[in-house]
């Protein structure tokens, strides 16, 4: 089990659980207020699950950023620790699109008297420490990253060696597995809430969204393992399912504001799908290129490297001394260590 062993480490995880402790709890008190307030027949209405839906993403989106954290601290990748501060940003805007769709909903509910009329004035305070909470985090985030940056790279550099052009590889590689982690949750952002929130499809679509849950993951994690296992024609199925899923996501992405005749299904939460959507699209194209890539880098001495998912930390003198002969390589090579 890994236990970060400097004062940026533990600052790093330290900032991500307080911020994810202080947002949930400040979501819980908004999500306990809203039931608390809403009126009879107010659960059959579409805008009465955009809170809890929204508070169900928040909580496996801080524990998911918790558990990237560890993972990145326990391989020491800079990439995903740039990423994570990224993540962040991600949180903060859908933090502010939150409070504006909230806001739409209260509306509707409140002219409909399925919502106590001071609602609104009572979580507003709340709504709005939600985003500034998230911004503190992302700053302090941001400065330890960097810190964090200098701790790794020396520690990724006597593991690659000095070879300037399996160290960009392996930068390469860092990318890519960073970006499926990132992958994971906006994939299944998008799809849980498009499953809660616009509940009347018909059953074809339906069923199809549902089963890009565990479709999806089940890629993911296959894309991972080829990669280890620089398998190329594992890679090529996986880069083929990706324009599969990027298809999926335009026809999604266009059938929020084409369909007129679903316009209301769509609309409470059509924001915050579509930033979601948006994003989801961004990160599949940017995979598409970096798996590209990583094929491209397949048998070319990386392997080795990466067939340990951890980087052997300098610090602990037994487990950096057992990993020597691996890095070594060939005889002859050569090998850097202060």
């Amino acid at each position: 089990m890994y236990t970060p062993n400097s004062v940026w480490t533990w600052s790093f995880l330290l900032v991500a659980c307080l911020q994810g402790i202080i947002a949930l709890a400040l979501e819980c008190y908004v999500f306990g207020k809203f039931q608390e307030s809403l009126q009879n027949d107010a659960e059959k209405t579409t805008e009465s699950r955009t809170i809890p839906t929204y508070l169900s993403v928040y909580i496996f989106g801080f524990v998911y950023q918790v558990v990237l954290v560890y993972d990145a601290l326990r391989l020491k990748n800079t990439i995903q620790v740039i990423g994570l501060c990224l993540y962040n940003v991600g949180i903060l805007i859908y933090a502010a699109i939150q409070m504006d769709q909230i806001h739409d909903a209260v509306n509707f509910l409140v002219g409909r008297t399925m919502i106590e009329l001071d609602f609104w004035n009572a979580v507003r305070p709340f709504l709005v420490a939600i985003p500034c909470v998230i911004a503190l985090g992302t700053l302090l985030m941001a400065v330890v990253a960097w810190k964090l940056y200098d701790e790794f790279a020396w520690t990724i550099y006597k593991h690659i060696s000095a070879d300037l052009r399996l160290k960009r590889r392996y930068l390469v590689y860092q990318i890519y597995i960073a970006l499926l982690k990132f992958d994971f949750f906006f994939f299944l952002g998008f799809t849980v809430q498009f499953i809660v929130i616009v509940v009347k499809t018909n059953d074809v679509e339906f069923y199809l969204t549902i089963a890009a849950v565990p479709v999806t993951i089940i890629i993911l994690m296959l894309a991972a393992y080829w990669t280890r296992r620089e398998s190329v024609f594992g890679m090529i199925c996986i880069i083929i399912l990706y324009f599969g899923a990027l298809a999926y996501f335009l026809f999604k992405l266009v059938r929020m504001y084409t369909d007129v005749a679903r316009r209301e299904d769509y609309l409470p939460a059509r924001r915050m799908l579509t930033a979601f959507a948006v994003i989801t699209v961004l990160l599949l194209l940017v995979t598409i290129v970096i798996a590209c890539l990583c094929t491209h880098n397949f048998n070319k001495g990386l392997k080795p490297h990466i067939s340990r998912r951890k980087v052997p930390d300098p610090n602990d003198q037994k487990d950096f001394i057992n990993e020597m002969p691996t890095l070594a390589g060939p005889a002859g090579s050569r090998m850097t260590i202060d």
